[in-house]
C-alpha cells in the first residue's frame, strides 16, 4: 500500500470518471466488499444476478450473508431487465448486473427497475474495464463495482488482482478497511477486515499497461470487425454486435462469444484444425449448480448454454489468424471461402 498502488488507483479512477478506485486482491473479494459495505447480507436479503456469470458473482453475495437469485439473460447474453423485474420480492435488496464479455448492460432499464423497487445496483464489471453505455463507463452506474485484473483480462497483472470502484465516500471507507485488516487511512484498526491488498508490484505493472490500454481496446475492436466481415453471412452462427453498430454501446470485446448450431461438433472441428475455443464457466450457468442449492428453471439460458462458444480473441492474434479461424468456421458449415 505504497506509492505504486496509490498512483494506479488514482489513474484508474481518472480513466473511469469515478471518485474512488481501491486496489484489492481479486475481483471476488472486491465484489464481496461492495456488497457488505452497502449493508447487504442480513438473513433473507436477496440479490438478483444473471445466471450467465461466473460463480464468483453469486459467491460474493453468499459470503456476505445474502441469498443470490439467478435470472435469465437476454439475446445480448447480459441480464434481462424484464427477468429482474419478475424476480423482485419483498426481500430483494440489490441487483448485480454482470457487464459480460466487455459489453455494458442496458443500465437505463435496470436503473428504472431499481428505482421502482428501491433497490441498489452493484456492478460486476470484472470483464468490462473501458466498456461504456451512453458514454458512461461500466463500474460507475451503481453504488459500487468490482473489476478484475486476472491475467486473461484486457488489463491483467501477474496473478489475481482486482479493484473496487465507487463514487460513495462511505462505501469507499468501509471497503478500504475491509481489504486491510480493518485499518482506516490513519492506520488504526477500527473494524474487522481481511488481507486482500493489491500489492505494489502488481499495481506498478497495471499502471504501466494502463498507458497503452486505449490501443489494446482498439485492436480487439478491429478483431471483432474482422470476425463480423467474415462470419456475418454464415446463417448457423449468431455474432456479438459489431463495433459501432449501436450508438448506446462501446464494447471492448473481452471475449468474442458467438452462438452456433452444432456447437460441440464445431468446437471439435476447430480443435482438429489447431484452433482453441472455450465455453464460459465450463458450460454451467449459476442456476445449473444444484449442489449449491439453486432451483431456478431458466429455459432461455439453458438453450444458450448449448450454443455459446468463445472464439480466439487476444492481443497475440494477427489478421491472418482471424481469417484462418473464419475460413474453418465457414468450411464446417459448407459456406464458400
Amino acid at each position: 500500500m505504497q506509492r505504486d498502488l496509490a498512483d494506479f488507483e488514482r489513474h484508474l479512477a481518472e480513466l473511469l470518471g469515478a471518485q474512488h478506485a481501491l486496489g484489492v486482491g481479486n475481483a471476488t473479494d472486491g465484489l464481496n466488499f461492495a456488497v457488505r459495505a452497502a449493508n447487504i447480507g442480513r438473513p433473507g436479503d436477496e440479490v438478483i444476478l444473471s445466471s450467465h456469470t461466473m460463480i464468483a458473482t453469486a459467491a460474493a453475495v453468499h459470503f456476505a450473508g445474502g441469498t443470490p437469485v439467478p435470472v435469465e439473460c437476454g439475446a445480448d447474453h447480459l441480464i434481462d431487465p424484464a427477468a429482474v423485474e419478475a424476480a423482485v420480492t419483498a426481500r430483494t435488496r440489490a441487483i448485480i448486473p454482470t457487464q459480460l464479455n466487455g459489453r455494458t448492460c442496458n443500465m437505463d432499464a435496470l436503473q428504472a427497475v431499481a428505482d421502482r423497487h428501491g433497490l441498489l445496483i452493484i456492478e460486476d464489471a470484472a470483464q468490462a474495464l473501458g466498456s461504456r453505455h451512453k458514454g458512461r463507463c461500466a463500474g460507475t452506474f451503481g453504488i459500487a463495482a468490482a473489476i478484475s485484473f486476472y491475467p486473461a483480462k484486457l488489463l491483467g497483472c501477474l496473478g489475481d488482482g482486482g479493484a473496487v470502484i465507487t463514487n460513495d465516500d462511505a462505501i469507499y471507507e468501509r471497503a478500504y478497511q475491509m481489504r486491510d485488516h480493518g485499518r482506516n487511512r490513519e492506520g488504526q484498526i477500527v473494524s474487522w477486515g481481511v488481507n486482500s491488498r493489491l500489492d505494489n508490484l502488481q499495481a506498478a505493472l497495471l499502471d504501466f499497461q494502463l498507458k497503452r490500454y486505449e490501443g489494446v481496446i482498439a485492436r480487439r475492436r478491429k478483431i471483432a470487425t474482422l470476425y463480423t466481415e467474415r462470419l456475418s453471412t454464415v446463417p448457423e452462427v449468431v455474432l456479438p454486435p459489431p463495433p459501432d453498430s449501436d450508438p448506446d454501446h462501446f464494447d471492448i470485446y473481452q471475449n468474442y462469444e458467438i452462438e452456433a448450431e452444432k456447437r460441440n461438433e464445431l468446437k471439435e472441428y476447430l480443435k482438429d484444425h489447431g484452433i482453441g475455443t472455450l465455453i464460459q464457466w465450463g458450460g454451467q450457468a449459476v442456476h445449473h449448480l444444484k449442489a449449491l442449492g439453486f432451483t431456478q428453471h431458466l429455459p432461455y439460458t439453458d438453450r444458450l448454454f448449448t450454443r455459446m462458444l468463445m472464439l480466439p480473441m487476444n492481443m497475440s492474434l494477427a489478421d491472418d489468424d482471424i481469417h484462418y479461424v473464419s475460413d474453418n468456421i465457414r468450411a464446417f458449415y459448407g459456406c464458400k471461402p
